[in-house]
């Protein structure tokens, strides 16, 4: 192994520590309590008055699907536009696509949660799935796009020659080539709808329709005003688990995304 790979790997590894320690020392704090080391703050997490309950998991489930699903949809079929047909405008309008991303969410969401109200979807789990794949579309078009024009051509061109349809031809050819763009796009919306915390803040005003995020806020008060760190480390821990779950699950794919023209262009 040479010097350059050692310094590299030594490099590499220095990083992981750094990026993990705080994880770390959030599962240290949430297993430590005044007699040792326990679960009773996780005890606490979950019995609590105003602990985690399951209707909060529930909310954040259905928000997750709801938000990776039509980001799915939505970013496949624009990113197959973007990537495989030539209209007027087309390069414009994928430009005011990306002009989202240079508008700090928090700034609309006054006039999203205006607008929610006009449509009938204040303070409700759909109306805020819709903003998260508004604020997810960005990035997910831009990948889908990349993704499909790191498709050879031919492969699309055999299919609609054997009386394939655009649409035949995406679901049934290109969908399978491009599976690793869609992992990556789907990952990313499940991390931002699962721990996004502002926006529900903002959007949803029930009690029963909290997501996770703003559940464990709701309960990190304890007696006398002081904040109950070990059972907020506890929360943190509990949400953070299923996302390292499942980006250990899907690693290959993702990296997969970015390399096969993701980051193309």
């Amino acid at each position: 192994m040479s010097s350059r790979d050692r310094g590299y790997r030594t490099t590499g590894a220095a990083l992981s520590i750094l990026f993990l320690s705080p994880l770390l020392w959030s599962g240290w704090a949430s297993v430590r309590t005044a007699d040792g080391f326990g679960l009773e703050n996780y005890q606490r997490l979950f019995t609590s008055d105003n602990g985690i309950r399951p209707h909060h998991v529930l909310n954040s489930l259905t928000v997750c699907l709801l938000t990776v699903g039509g980001t799915l949809v939505v970013a496949t079929l624009g990113g197959y536009a973007f990537g495989r047909f030539r209209f007027p405008g087309r390069d414009l309008l994928f430009l005011l696509t990306l002009a989202i991303l240079m508008v700090p969410y928090a700034t609309i969401l006054i006039a999203l949660y205006v607008l929610l109200g006009w449509i009938g979807l204040e303070d409700s789990l759909l109306g805020l799935s819709l903003v998260l794949i508004m604020f997810q579309l960005p990035f997910s078009v831009f990948m889908m796009r990349n993704s499909f024009e790191a498709v050879p051509r031919e492969l699309e061109e055999s299919a609609l020659v054997d009386g394939c349809t655009s649409l035949t031809a995406l679901l049934r050819v290109l969908l399978h080539a491009v599976r690793p763009g869609l992992v990556t796009v789907a990952l990313f919306a499940f991390l931002t709808s699962w721990s996004e915390f502002f926006a529900p803040l903002i959007l949803l005003n029930s009690t029963d329709r909290f997501t996770l995020p703003l559940a464990v806020v709701n309960m990190r008060t304890a007696s006398h005003g002081s904040i109950d760190y070990a059972a907020l480390e506890a929360g943190v821990v509990f949400m953070a688990v299923p996302c390292l779950l499942l980006f250990l699950f899907l690693q290959r794919s993702y990296v997969r995304g970015f390399m096969s023209g993701a980051l193309k262009g």
